[in-house]
């Protein structure tokens, strides 16, 4: 089979400044893309900005024989993320594909998170992920052409202690990407998720130095690449990490049919039939599961 290339494409890499979106950018624009290197430049709280990180990329890109800009937009800034579009559009026409990576840490337990630390991760997470591709999505749309991949994590599909902040954004991108496969599916537009396991400056405390030596970001990157290609699939969760690759799907058991009159005894008493793995199905949308209910009550 041939090689997965971009040429004559635009690529956006929000967070591109190091880490996973640096070696995202620098794939991509290895293989054909012209690439906008978007980086707020702050610290891994967020708090902070230069347009350094972005710079010295964008100066990779260019040594190697490639095209990119730099762009320090925060993802969370309406202007900013606007302007950001209109550089590409300006420069370049038009608008493939858009890598949202950008991101932020305030871990905590719950019971000492503040409010101000849940609302700043979701903002940059979630929001941070829905303005660009809310920007580029009738770009995308009129084209008939793009790829959009956003970051989950294993926080938030599996959880992970002192990460309700992280966890619950991380697992929002997911319902975002739910809708957006079948809304843009009529457009070539395309969706997915990536889910990393890397060693960057956002992990750097929480990672052994021997295990994390196993785990380079470019060693997550031919996911990403993968998923943002012409024949990537749509609404796949893709986790990667120290060069392995899986499948994460949400999942529904055949359940039980307890009747109209069913009591929460009679849960607890089927409990096991309910949560039976056998036949267990991942749905392509919410319809799915009322045609299971439909379907249970007359069988």
């Amino acid at each position: 089979m041939s090689d997965i290339r971009f040429d004559g494409q635009v690529a956006i890499v929000t967070g591109a400044g190091g880490g996973l979106g640096r070696a995202h950018a620098l794939e991509l624009a290895r293989r054909g893309a012209k690439v906008v290197v978007n980086d707020l430049g702050g610290s891994v709280d967020g708090a902070g900005g230069s347009s350094a990180a972005a710079e010295a990329v964008v100066a990779e890109i260019k040594a190697a024989g490639g095209e990119a800009i730099a762009d320090g937009a925060s993802v969370t800034n309406d202007a900013g993320v606007a302007a950001m579009v209109q550089r590409a559009m300006g420069a370049w026409g038009r608008i493939d594909v858009l890598i949202c990576n950008a991101g932020i840490l305030r871990d905590k337990s719950f019971a000492k998170m503040e409010l101000v630390d849940f609302n700043a991760v979701m903002d940059v997470h979630v929001l941070g992920s829905v303005k660009p591709i809310k920007a580029v999505w009738e770009i995308m749309r009129a084209q008939n052409y793009g790829r959009i991949v956003v970051t989950t994590s294993s926080s938030g599909l599996y959880g992970n202690f002192g990460q309700a902040n992280y966890g619950a954004a991380k697992l929002a991108l997911i319902g975002l990407m739910n809708t957006l496969r079948l809304e843009g599916a009529k457009n070539d537009v395309r969706i997915n998720a990536i889910s990393p396991v890397a060693a960057t400056r956002m992990t750097e405390s929480l990672l052994p130095p021997d295990f994390a030596a196993k785990l380079a970001p470019e060693l997550v990157t031919p996911g990403v690449v993968y998923l943002a290609s012409q024949d990537g699939p749509n609404g796949a969760i893709l986790t990667a990490g120290a060069g392995v690759f899986a499948l994460s799907q949400i999942i529904e058991t055949e359940g039980a049919f307890l009747g109209a009159g069913a009591t929460a005894e009679a849960v607890r008493d089927h409990w096991a039939a309910i949560t039976d793995a056998k036949g267990a199905e991942a749905y392509v949308g919410g319809h799915g599961q009322t045609q299971k209910f439909l379907r249970k009550t007359m069988s």
